[in-house]
């Protein structure tokens, strides 16, 4: 008797498992459908109406490696939809917007082919200002539906900086909330900045398909891309109240900031280096959406872990003579160069718990200094034509370094004592001055 139970269970639980993979089978083939015929038409309108299109899906393209292609070839058993089909219910692409001539007929040619279409708009940046506040509204997502399966297609717009901006999707009140998984979107929760990409053609599911040349690259600087727009209109409110220095003196300033941090820039990308706008340098960018004409100096952050032994060589081979080297890499390391008759100071940051700081030294006493931050991100951001990085928690930043009156222009600044978070560290043993602090 119990041998017949032991066969009825085997039976049963046989029964059930095929059920289960015919099932399976059955969402999955319907599921493949679905995903080909959305896609394929989709871009059978985007080659009609020339859309400049790339495949900028992160599903779809970590499957690209080869690692994740050996892996796929052995998982996937329908040969037909071994990369669009990533499991889940969208695809994005992104459409270069300066390469299109907007054209209501795309959008009228996809609703007759059975696309629900949501768009999506926004202020354009490019054209806000000091002076203009509010610029024009412009596409910043597609979303087209069809099957229940979604198309997004977030625009690229080319900035001054030299670089791809996509804009946030903001919802209005009237949305419908039900249109798409909008949490599960690639593109939206924030605005980003993203390099120029190259290019290739090829076929994917049997479909001819562009995507960027350096597929690893793209992922890394779209986990990365977080931007944040200048507050034109609290810069506004601000320069009302203390305008701008524009004289002579001050605009010449400017000019060679600019440069410098053009020239700085291209030297740590070139080192592969990330760093950020530091001190008086992103409190100009925060609170004026400039530089600080009274400072004559150009400040940037760089996280100790990114140092590498070669910098000062870079620098100098690019022009810039160092002013002095205090510290050393274990311990509240800071360069400092001279760029014409503007200066250049690096402040490395350590990581200690829930905080960062960075370390300043007296050279005429050896005496150290700390400053003090909240733990924070990096996001991209422009100044002077350039897309630079600032910590994201730009006001936890600003507010650390420069206190609750931030707003409040100081002309007069001590950088011992004036700074809002700064704490004495000790003295450097009079023995090692020699080598850590060195003046030229």
């Amino acid at each position: 008797m119990l041998r017949v139970n032991r066969t009825v269970v085997l039976l049963l639980l046989i029964a059930c498992s095929s059920v289960f993979l015919l099932f399976q089978l059955y969402y999955y083939r319907k599921y493949v459908n679905k995903v080909s015929l959305t896609v394929k038409k989709f871009l059978a309108l985007a080659q009609r109406f020339r859309l400049p299109l790339f495949l900028a899906d992160t599903a779809a393209l970590k499957l690209l490696s080869q690692d994740a292609l050996r892996q796929r070839d052995r998982l996937v058993r329908e040969p037909h939809c071994s990369f669009l089909c990533t499991g889940r219910p969208i695809t994005s692409f992104a459409l270069h917007a300066n390469l299109w001539k907007y054209d209501p007929g795309f959008l009228l040619a996809a609703e007759q082919k059975g696309f629900q279409l949501l768009t999506l708009t926004g202020k354009d940046p490019r054209l806000a200002s000091l002076d203009t506040l509010s610029g024009e509204e412009i596409p910043l997502h597609f979303l087209l539906r069809l099957h229940d399966y979604i198309i997004q297609v977030v625009f690229l717009y080319e900035r001054s900086g030299n670089y791809m901006w996509f804009g946030a999707l903001r919802l209005r009140a009237d949305t419908d909330r039900s249109f798409a998984p909008f949490r599960q979107l690639d593109y939206g929760r924030h605005a980003g900045a993203l390099d120029r990409q190259e290019l290739v053609l090829t076929v994917l599911d049997g479909l001819d398909v562009r995507v960027p040349q350096n597929v690893s690259r793209f992922l890394y600087e779209l986990r990365h891309a977080h931007f944040l727009e200048c507050r034109y209109h609290d810069a506004r409110n601000f320069l009302q109240l203390y305008p701008e220095d524009s004289s002579p003196q001050s605009l010449d300033f400017r000019r060679k900031v600019k440069t410098l941090l053009h020239r700085v820039a291209q030297i740590l990308t070139k080192l592969d280096i990330p760093f950020w706008l530091s001190s008086g340098t992103c409190l100009g960018w925060f609170r004026q959406c400039s530089v600080i004409s009274y400072s004559r100096d150009v400040d940037i952050g760089i996280f100790i872990v990114d140092f590498r032994s070669d910098i000062i060589a870079a620098f100098r081979d690019a022009g810039l003579s160092l002013k002095h080297k205090f510290g050393k890499v274990e311990d509240s390391l800071e360069l400092s160069f001279l760029s014409e008759d503007v200066k250049l100071d690096i402040f490395f940051f350590y990581e200690d718990g829930d905080i960062v700081w960075n370390g300043g030294t007296q050279a005429k006493s050896g005496r150290k200094f700390k400053y003090v931050f909240p733990r924070f991100s990096l996001c991209w951001a422009e100044l002077l034509e350039l897309k630079v990085r600032v910590p994201c928690e730009t006001l936890d930043y600003v507010t650390a370094n420069y206190g609750a009156t931030w707003n409040i222009p100081v002309r007069s600044w001590d950088w011992k004592s004036s700074p809002s978070n700064v704490r004495e560290n000790g003295v450097w043993p009079p023995s090692e001055w020699a080598e850590l602090i060195q003046v030229y």
